[in-house]
């Protein structure tokens, strides 16, 4: 039974001034938790997924996609709202799970957040080069999926992470400056957009359900249908939910807000505002970007690498198609930045549980955040972003996000339980009724993404255990609490 052993509350919050790896600076405001918010939500979805899911799957109903995975999102984020500003400690969902569920399920959660951070930074890293080689004409042999080794997306993981390593507040500077960036441009795409949306490229807005293109294959169906025995088909309202499922990508990240609460300097009073205020203002913008892009282009005609710019060639208006460029490589460089800043502080929580070498989750006494760990981040996805084409990886990060979202909402209404009388300075509203509502959500958003995702989340959730049970369990510090005794 020792792989249920919880963390009380009481000991969370004593690890923060823990002595074996030093404490993490409280260094943010308000603002900054908003921008590492915005930072990492505005990125490759609203660059690339738009297109991508209307032509594939929901057609001009992806608007309505957006939508669906903004309100699971948000279901989930008051979740987070409330264990965040009731337990402010690095490591978020890790922790929380450690907290109600027990060791074994922290790590697998821990371990899943890494999986997904990981791989959306090399991703984003990926993009990044492809649309830094198109806005300088780049050679591609250095730049793009050509390249046998992506020198763009190394450079670019390179020079965040040594902005990740030297402090918490110069990453805040770096990612609030691009977020204005991106955000404005995002605004003007939609106020230049309007003004070239036909409504004959709207209808239908949700296509008829037609067979997959090729029969498709019982690996390339979503779970749901696999299971049910159904023919896979694309578009209606299973390719409008479908889509949700792929482009909850987009949102993936805005739990990074939580696992900065460590160093906020009100975590209580503004965690919870900069969780919603995130998910809300992003929700928004990308509702309103995809219904401009397909009113712009019939969805069947939209590009799949780069929808807006393409967009706005094809009504004649290339200028626009540049700045759109200029804030996708702005908006993909703050998403870098964030994902390596939250991988170092999930396994920062984890090295400080024991559960990882402490050695190397030590925080550095002169840029007071676990540089050591980072420099082995930056290290991991760079090599990831140099050699692997990860073009269809966009569904690993989703389901590793909404597995964490489903854990998070299970541990509310079990913290409420079982620690009543902790100080909840945000609570969820109608609970138990709203975490359950998101906990569902979740596992239904899981069960339309693809039975290959599945399979490669389980391989790595397995290789995750193994690990936990070869080191962690018997390194985790409630081990050597339970022999002092």
């Amino acid at each position: 039974m020792e792989m249920f052993r919880t963390k009380s509350v009481d000991e969370i919050e004593s690890d923060v001034d823990d002595e074996g790896t030093g404490s993490l600076r409280k260094q943010l405001r308000l603002r900054d938790l908003v921008g590492f918010g915005v930072g990492i939500v505005i990125g490759t979805g609203i660059f690339t997924l738009t297109g991508v899911q209307a032509k594939e799957n929901a057609g001009p109903a992806v608007l309505l996609s957006f939508a669906i995975a903004g309100v699971v999102s948000l279901l989930a984020a008051l979740c987070y709202a409330e264990l965040a500003s009731a337990v402010p400690t690095a490591g978020s969902a890790y922790t929380y799970a450690y907290a109600t569920l027990g060791e074994v399920f922290a790590w697998i959660i821990g371990w899943d957040l890494i999986l997904e951070f990981a791989l959306g930074a090399a991703v984003v890293a990926r993009s990044w080069s492809g649309y830094l080689a198109d806005l300088f004409s780049l050679p591609p042999s250095l730049f793009t999926e050509e390249a046998p080794v992506n020198i763009g997306a190394v450079l670019i993981v390179l020079v965040l992470g040594t902005v990740a390593a030297v402090g918490i507040r110069e990453s805040a500077h770096v990612t609030n400056t691009l977020v204005v960036v991106k955000v404005a441009i995002s605004v003007f795409i939609i106020v230049a957009g309007f003004f070239f949306v036909e409504k004959s490229n709207l209808v239908p807005f949700i296509p008829e359900s037609v067979p997959a293109e090729g029969g498709g294959s019982t690996l390339d169906q979503p779970l749901m249908q696999a299971v049910a025995g159904v023919a896979p088909a694309a578009f209606g309202v299973a390719g409008v939910v479908t889509a949700a499922a792929v482009v909850f990508f987009a949102y993936t990240g805005f739990e990074a807000v939580a696992n900065l609460s460590e160093e906020s300097k009100h975590p209580a009073r503004d965690l919870p505002r900069a969780l919603i205020g995130t998910l809300i203002g992003c929700t928004i913008l990308y509702v309103l970007v995809a219904f401009v892009v397909t009113g712009m282009v019939k969805y069947t005609d939209l590009d799949d690498s780069a929808p807006i710019a393409k967009a706005f060639d094809s009504v004649g208006a290339s200028w626009a198609g540049v700045l759109v460029s200029i804030a996708a490589v702005a908006g993909l460089t703050s998403v870098i930045l964030v994902e390596l800043v939250t991988i170092s502080r999930i396994g920062f929580a984890m090295g400080r549980d024991g559960l990882l070498p402490k050695s190397i989750a030590k925080v550095s006494p002169r840029f007071g955040t676990p540089t050591r760990l980072t420099v082995i981040v930056v290290i991991f996805v760079a090599v990831l972003g140099a050699l692997v084409p990860l073009k269809e990886l966009a569904e690993m990060v989703s389901i590793g996000a909404l597995f964490a979202f489903l854990l998070v909402s299970i541990a509310v209404p079990i913290l409420r339980r079982t620690k009543p009388e902790l100080k909840r300075p945000f609570r969820v509203p109608f609970s138990p009724i709203v975490p359950i509502l998101s906990g569902l959500a979740c596992i239904y958003l899981m069960a339309n993404l693809v039975v290959e995702t599945w399979i490669r989340f389980l391989v790595w959730l397995a290789l995750g255990l193994v690990i936990y049970f070869a080191y962690g369990r018997r390194n985790a510090r409630l081990a050597a609490k339970v022999v002092s005794e």
